[in-house]
């Protein structure tokens, strides 16, 4: 079986997006390690670049990933927009539309879409760092915007199935 990297993002000192006291530092965590969960109970390795509310840079993060192996490298966010409620849905962020990658984004996404996000789709950003400083195929997921209500409640009423969609997206890519 491949070795998955997940990194939750953000975390310590860096809180990333926060909404009405809610932290995108906190729900990557928790998303991140029910993910991963899921995906060893499936026989799959997984390697956490956190378990706690830790700060690592994401090129220390990349690095980490590169340095056990691994085959995937996934890391699950929260979105933000300028304004509260001005969008909405799930997006996923690749180096280039090509590839493991963007098979595994377009994956984790239809997953997402069917549990009641709008798929805003897979989107190439290759100057981030978790992307481009990765020897393996990499995903940034965005799951939600943190500072929409909807899609907060959708986050919190459907936890187990967002955190199975992911997992699943993976385990199809693999």
């Amino acid at each position: 079986m491949p070795l998955i990297v997940l990194d939750a993002g953000h975390g310590g000192a860096n809180p990333g997006a926060t909404y009405k006291g809610r932290k995108e530092s906190e729900d990557a965590l928790a998303l991140t390690l029910a993910v991963g969960s899921i995906l060893e109970e499936n026989g799959v390795d997984v390697y956490y670049t956190r378990t706690t509310d830790i700060y690592e840079s994401p090129y220390q993060k990349a690095q980490e990933g590169n340095e056990v192996g691994g085959d995937y490298f996934v890391s699950i966010h929260r979105n933000s927009s300028p304004y509260p409620n001005q969008y909405s849905g799930v997006e996923s962020l690749v180096y280039n539309r090509y590839g493991a990658a963007a098979r595994m984004a377009y994956n984790i996404n239809a997953g997402l879409e069917q549990v009641g996000f709008v798929n805003l789709g897979v989107n190439e950003r290759p100057n981030l760092v978790v992307l481009n400083s990765t020897n393996m195929p990499a995903v940034l997921v965005e799951v939600g915007f943190i500072n929409t209500d909807a899609d907060n409640e959708l986050f919190d009423s459907r936890f187990d199935e967002i955190a199975r969609a992911i997992a699943d997206g993976i385990l199809e890519s693999i």
